[in-house]
């Protein structure tokens, strides 16, 4: 038997290294910038052309590499950031693998111009698909230039799985905001297509912060900073009042490196408990300085997942730091007992003395009373008249007479209502109490005539519920659901006919994007115009909303237009349909009624009407539930149980 088992070839190594570290354009970006900022460079320059698809271009102004080392670099596990296995647990840069130019060369073209600061001329390096194309001397400045080109050539299957353009272009935007946010010392520039993104020039982490999502949140970050033996905390976290539900802008980094940690980011809303409304999220920067030999950050690729030595120590710790901000800047509301130097309020003494008021009346008084000693006597004024009754005249006379218009042909309206000469052959029915007089019949039926008006056929619970007597059974619905569903349809039907009616504000809100942000609106921008968003670019990613889509009054149309779009970035939504479902559905959920609100007959008749009316008004068996009489019963005999 033959052997089956051999090497494989550097180039099929190289690649299937790729597929773990190279996914995407925004991870070549992220291993090339990695390595300027361990060069030492206080300059980055990236340029892409069609996000990536066509070129990445990273230009730095760091040491450079000499000849041999630039052509060394791009061998397998070839690094100068360690030399042993010990240097793993005392990690300062943020390569060390030697893997990420092993892995960009094997899937891309690669050229390499970079000089040493002692060197006159620099080399210029040329590498198609791990193999090495040319090397020459060159002219250049001091530092590196790679230059990334038709990423994927050779792995056709890995380039068809690519993103549209503004969903990989997004995701060049969030690499870079993650590694701009934690050198703010180093001045950054980002442009796509020719058009500048961001130029963020240097400056202190606040303004960093403020320079990437634009000046609005810099009314809305309290600092933090603690020193411990365990570890240093020190960053920004948002005040309640600035809580989204969608993209919060959420940043945490250890050691100059951006990672994810659930565990801590539990930590933090732990602090804003019964601070921010349920699903909520607010934004913080928070960055941990440990020791290295504490933590690991070689268990993934991509080193964004890190393990802790200490978790549980420093997540008491993040979670202390966090409420003590919020403490220390006065934004957690406070009962204040001090009282001193405040105004007196007179607290009210009751007055034994004072009596309550007499109320003479005549207890013989009986106006319905009409016995003929009363009838010669003149009836009290009233209004200004004065009548004196006559039982035989038929009529009142006093100072001032009323005229009675009187139809002579009245006896024609009660013609057809004479009593059925044959009524006495009817047979009455049987009640258990027997007959009743004609006079309790007519009243009986007169007051279940008022009761069926007046009475309710829904009802609301807890404000939230819209309950529904049906004949198998109750019908129970999510009144804030069923708006929603509502409201989607009537907006994917204005998006598909184009009719949507535009209003106009009385004062324009402005409103500013960041750049990943700017990148998502531009695709959705078209669409939102057509539902009647009317918004002007001002530039340098400000905007100003001009008007609204009819019927969205009282919804705040900077939060609404802010949350369509974290919602299209989201969803990453590419095709015209996916686009108008994403947006239809975000302004339903905007524009719908809250939870809580209580709803009048005619409004909750309406919803539960206008729901039945849509092509889907149970989704997924979702929003609508029957009951039957059964599960009522015991459903309400466990809440009675349960409030004893």
């Amino acid at each position: 038997m033959s052997d089956v088992i051999q090497l494989l070839p550097d180039a099929v190594a190289n690649q299937i290294a790729a597929g773990e570290v190279i996914q995407r354009p925004a991870s070549v970006i992220k291993e090339l910038v990695e390595n300027s900022i361990d060069a030492g460079a206080t300059r980055i320059d990236v340029l892409v052309v069609d996000a990536g698809r066509t070129s990445i271009q990273v230009i730095d102004n760091g040491k450079g590499m000499s000849e041999t080392d630039a052509r060394l670099a791009f061998e397998r596990h070839a690094t100068s950031k360690i030399r042993q296995a010990n240097d793993l647990f005392a990690l300062q840069t943020m390569g060390f693998r030697g893997e990420a130019l092993p892995s960009i060369v094997a899937v891309s073209q690669v050229e390499l111009k970079t000089r040493m600061a002692d060197e006159e001329v620099g080399t210029h390096l040329s590498i198609a698909g791990s193999k090495v194309t040319g090397q020459e001397p060159c002219a250049c400045s001091v530092g590196c230039n790679f230059m990334v080109s038709n990423l994927f050539y050779n792995v056709p299957a890995r380039r068809k799985f690519l993103k549209s353009n503004s969903t990989e272009l997004n995701n060049i935007v969030a690499a870079f905001e993650r590694i701009a946010l934690v050198y703010p010392e180093v001045h950054f520039t980002l442009h796509s297509n020719g058009s500048e993104l961001l130029n963020l020039p240097r400056s202190g982490m606040k303004q960093r912060i403020v320079d990437v999502f634009g000046k609005k949140i810099n009314q809305d970050l309290l600092p933090v900073k603690v020193d411990t033996t365990v570890c240093n905390i020190s960053g920004f976290i948002g005040k309640p009042q600035s809580s989204r539900k969608k993209m919060p802008n959420q940043y945490f980094f250890v050691n100059g490196r951006y990672m994810k940690h659930p565990y801590f980011a539990k930590a933090v809303m732990t602090a804003y408990e019964r601070l921010v409304p349920q699903g909520e999220q607010v934004p913080y920067f928070i960055f941990f300085e440990v020791n290295p030999h504490d933590i690991d950050v070689n268990i993934h690729p991509t080193k964004t997942e890190i393990k802790f030595e200490n978790e549980q120590a420093i997540w008491q710790i993040l979670a202390a730091a966090v409420k003590e901000s919020l403490g220390v800047y006065n934004d957690v509301p406070t009962i204040d007992f001090d009282v001193q130097g405040k105004p007196e309020i007179p607290v009210f003494v009751p007055v034994d003395d004072v009596n309550a008021p007499q109320v003479d009346y005549d207890p013989n008084y009986n106006p319905f009373n009409t016995s003929s000693a009363d009838l010669g006597t003149s009836i009290p004024k009233s209004n200004g008249y004065t009548f004196e009754s006559k039982v035989n005249a038929g009529s009142f006379s006093g100072k001032k007479t009323l005229d009675s218009h009187v139809p002579d042909q009245w006896e024609q309206l009660y013609q057809g209502l004479a009593k059925n000469e044959n009524a006495d052959d009817i047979a009455e029915p049987q009640t258990l109490f027997g007959a009743q007089p004609e006079a309790e019949q007519s009243s009986k039926i007169f007051t279940s005539g008022i009761i069926e008006d007046k009475s309710p056929s829904h009802y609301q619970y807890k404000g939230t519920y819209i309950m529904n007597a049906v004949k198998s059974g109750l019908m129970i619905i999510d009144q804030h659901r069923a708006h929603v569903r509502i409201l989607y349809e009537q907006y994917l039907a204005q998006l598909a006919a184009q009719k949507s009616a535009t209003q106009t504000v009385l004062f324009p809100e402005s409103f500013q994007l960041s750049a990943s942000q700017r990148i998502v609106y531009e695709k959705i921008a078209e669409e939102m115009a057509t539902m009647g968003f009317d918004i002007q670019d001002l530039g340098a990613g400000n905007y100003a909303i001009n008007g609204i889509p009819a019927g969205l009054e009282g919804v705040n149309p900077v939060r609404l237009v802010v949350e369509m779009v974290d919602t299209a970035a989201e969803n990453t939504v590419s095709i015209k349909e996916d686009i108008d479902e994403s947006l239809a559905l975000s302004m339903a959920r905007n524009a719908a009624i809250p939870q809580g609100q209580v709803l009048s007959n005619i409004e909750m008749e309406n919803i539960v009407n206008s729901l039945f009316l849509c092509k889907n008004p149970n989704p997924q068996g979702k929003g609508i539930r029957k009951w039957g009489l059964r599960e009522v019963i015991r459903t309400w005999q466990w809440s009675l149980h349960e409030w004893h």
